[in-house]
């Protein structure tokens, strides 16, 4: 069984003409830079046309180069270390990082909502809002945005609970009461995390739901989850751009929000109270006459 189209490559390269083997041993190389290489940069620098590059793709069962050089891509993001990341960022950011950054971003958003399953998305609704407890996890930089969903369920429901992990059994000791009626919200992105693919399953074996948040169907968290909401995630630098699951968990809680209207409504209006009492957020600043 193939992970990634790497392996699918290698499995299948000693099969292949001289031509694609060509190709198929720069790509194995060299997928750090290749994978955002056009058809013909990339048949320049394996010493082959560029029609012999686009053939190689179909060879593959591929609908053209540009389904290649995506798989090429998400296996990179896999693979990558953090020193090669830096090193592979200075060629694609260019002058105008900003710019670059954001269109990226932009495109990532665009894709997620365009392949996002809304049957899947209200499946794991339905199951937030019936669950006995939901547990929530995510580690490094996936710590962030489980942290942010965190903060809003704990304000919409009374069951909320998030698991920390700092390695070992912990996050296992966390996790002990997890039962089936319960809920884990699991989130993980490459370089994947094997402790919160090891808490889903452990999850999933005490008969609780697992919503993984992720970015592909064959993430290691997808395997044992009820849901799948998949959100496509890149490299900014070194750093991974989180910018399209955050924008899955913003829908995941106005969904909530949605569903248990008129509590969240008695707890918001209590929360203000309380923020006004106790002078929680400063008030705007006015001008004097002097100013």
């Amino acid at each position: 069984m193939q992970n990634d189209i790497l392996d699918l490559i290698r499995e299948k390269r000693d099969g292949m003409s001289k031509g694609h083997r060509l190709v198929a041993d720069y790509l194995l190389e060299h997928f750090e830079s290749a994978a955002y290489m056009t058809a013909q940069t990339l048949g320049t620098a394996a010493g082959v046309s560029e029609s012999t590059v686009v053939r190689f793709a179909a060879e593959l069962g591929l609908d053209g180069y540009p389904m290649l050089q995506q798989k090429v891509q998400d296996a990179s993001r896999h693979r990558l270390t953090s020193v090669q990341r830096i090193k592979l960022s200075e060629m694609r950011l260019g002058d105008d990082i900003p710019g670059n950054v954001l269109t990226s971003d932009m495109e990532k958003i665009r894709y997620t909502m365009e392949n996002l399953s809304r049957d899947s998305f209200n499946r794991a609704i339905d199951a937030i809002d019936n669950a006995g407890n939901i547990y929530i996890t995510g580690v490094r930089s996936s710590a962030a945005l489980a942290q942010f969903l965190y903060y809003y369920l704990d304000t919409i429901y009374d069951n909320v609970k998030f698991i920390r992990s700092s390695g070992g059994s912990e996050i296992f000791e966390q996790l002990m009461k997890i039962k089936e009626n319960d809920v884990m919200i699991a989130i993980s992105f490459p370089r994947y995390s094997s402790n919160i693919a090891k808490a889903a399953a452990f999850a999933a074996s005490a008969g609780a739901k697992v919503i993984a948040i992720t970015d592909s169907v064959s993430s290691p968290i997808a395997r044992c989850a009820a849901e799948v909401l998949t959100a496509r995630s890149d490299m900014a630098s070194f750093a991974d751009s989180l910018v399209a699951p955050l924008s899955i968990i913003n829908a995941i809680i106005a969904a909530a929000a949605n569903k248990r209207q008129s509590e969240l409504s008695a707890t918001l209006g209590r929360l203000e109270g309380v923020w006004e009492e106790y002078e929680v957020y400063g008030a705007p600043h006015r001008k004097s006459e002097d100013e």
